[in-house]
């Protein structure tokens, strides 16, 4: 539709996850408008991320250095790990401030509709850290939709055998809902995941 850089840059844009193309538009053209010193620190910060940013060795998540913060902490457990999806999944866990152990990111869930099997997550890493018998408690805490279901299913077919204890974490209704509104799964989940209260 436009020429030359300004198509491109909206191109690549829209190769972002979660940007369609009127929004790859919407935000060229408001870089085209910007300062030329916000789009240079931009484009330094994406220089920087990509220069600096790596993946931790142990676990997977992101790190400035061969080790994440969450592994390099001796004050976490390394009795209990937190299985995930993604990093950005630690990020919400971390914020919650109740999970003290440390975490495996997979780097994905199983989905073979995008030919994404177990041999393409970091299954096998798990697999190597729970060797040593160290860890004692594995909690699943992949997506509660579909693909992050079979991950879980899969991995605690793996695990179970290994004598480690293996939980998910639990799923229902959230806080401020209207039971009118959540789904059949949802409202079933949160039946199973029900516990006693008062005394």
């Amino acid at each position: 539709m436009y020429e030359g850089a300004v198509q491109d840059l909206i191109d690549e844009l829209g190769r972002l996850p979660g940007v369609g193309p009127k929004s790859a538009q919407r935000i060229a053209f408001h870089l085209l408008a910007t300062d030329a010193a916000d789009v240079r620190r931009l484009v330094d910060a994406l220089t920087e991320v990509k220069a600096r940013v790596q993946f931790c060795e142990t676990c997977g998540n992101v790190a400035e250095s061969a080790t994440c913060r969450v592994c390099a902490d001796p004050r976490r457990s390394d009795e209990v790990i937190c299985v995930v999806e993604e990093p950005k999944d630690v990020v919400a866990i971390e914020r919650t401030r109740e999970f003290r152990g440390k975490y495996h990111v997979l780097g994905g869930a199983i989905n073979p509709l995008e030919n994404v099997g177990p041999d393409d997550l970091r299954i096998s890493e798990l697999m190597a850290r729970l060797a040593d018998g160290t860890v004692t408690e594995v909690i699943i805490a992949t997506d509660p939709n579909v693909e992050g279901e079979a991950t879980a299913t899969y991995l605690s077919r793996l695990i179970g055998p290994m004598g480690v204890t293996v939980s998910r974490l639990a799923s229902g209704l959230p806080v401020g809902g209207d039971l009118e509104y959540a789904d059949e799964v949802t409202l079933g989940r949160a039946f199973e995941g029900r516990r006693v209260v008062g005394g």
